[in-house]
C-alpha cells in the first residue's frame, strides 16, 4: 500500500468515467425512455474532500446524460466531458484547459473506452469488475465495486498521500459543545 500512496503524491487530479465507476455501470430505463441511474453519495463527499484538499475533479464519459450534468454540478466538478468515447484525447483536453500534465492526474476506468487514457495518466486505478485488459494494466483495483464506494476509496488513498485525511477528518470529529 505504501507504493501506491507514494505514487498518488504528485496527483493534482482525480479523472473519473461515469458508468461502473461513479454508478455500478448499469442502464435503467424506464417505461417512457427516461434514464435512471443511481451515485454512492460516499462517492460525492470523497470528491468533495479531494477537492478541499486542493485536487481538480474532472469527469470523462462516453455516454451523455442529463443525469450526470446535474449530479456533477451539484458535486462543484472542474470539468466534466459527456458523449466522449476518445478519453485519452479527453484528457489530454481537460489538462491542458487546467495548465496540467496526464502525469499529474489519477484516470479511473473500467472498460476498453478507457485503455487510452489508462496509457498516459500517472496513475490508473480500477475497480474489482473492471474488464480484465483494464485490471491488468492498473496501479490499484479498489476493494469497492464501482457506483459503490469504490471512488471514496481512492479519495480516502489521495487524502492520505497528500497528508490531508486526518485533519479533514478532524472537522468532522470535532463536537460543537
Amino acid at each position: 500500500m505504501s507504493s501506491i500512496l507514494q505514487k498518488l503524491k504528485n496527483i493534482k487530479a482525480l479523472v473519473l468515467d461515469v458508468d461502473g465507476i461513479l454508478s455500478d455501470g448499469f442502464v435503467t430505463l424506464t417505461n417512457t425512455g427516461d434514464e435512471l441511474k443511481s451515485f454512492d453519495i460516499r462517492d460525492g463527499l470523497g470528491m468533495k474532500l479531494a477537492q478541499q484538499a486542493g485536487l481538480k475533479v474532472i469527469i470523462i464519459t462516453g455516454r451523455q446524460s442529463k443525469i450526470v450534468e446535474k449530479r456533477m454540478s451539484d458535486l462543484g466538478v472542474d470539468l466534466v466531458y459527456q458523449g466522449r468515447e476518445d478519453k485519452g484525447t479527453a484528457l489530454l483536453q481537460a489538462c491542458k484547459q487546467l495548465n496540467l500534465t496526464p502525469q499529474d492526474c489519477l484516470y479511473m476506468g473500467d472498460d476498453w473506452p478507457d485503455l487510452s487514457a489508462f496509457a498516459i495518466a500517472g496513475a490508473k486505478i480500477t475497480v474489482p469488475n473492471g474488464h480484465t485488459e483494464v485490471r491488468r494494466r492498473a496501479d490499484l483495483i479498489t476493494h469497492a465495486m464501482g457506483g459503490r464506494g469504490a471512488v471514496r476509496e481512492v479519495c480516502d488513498l489521495l487524502l492520505q498521500s497528500n497528508g490531508v485525511y486526518d485533519e479533514l477528518l478532524e472537522k468532522y470529529l470535532a463536537s460543537p459543545y
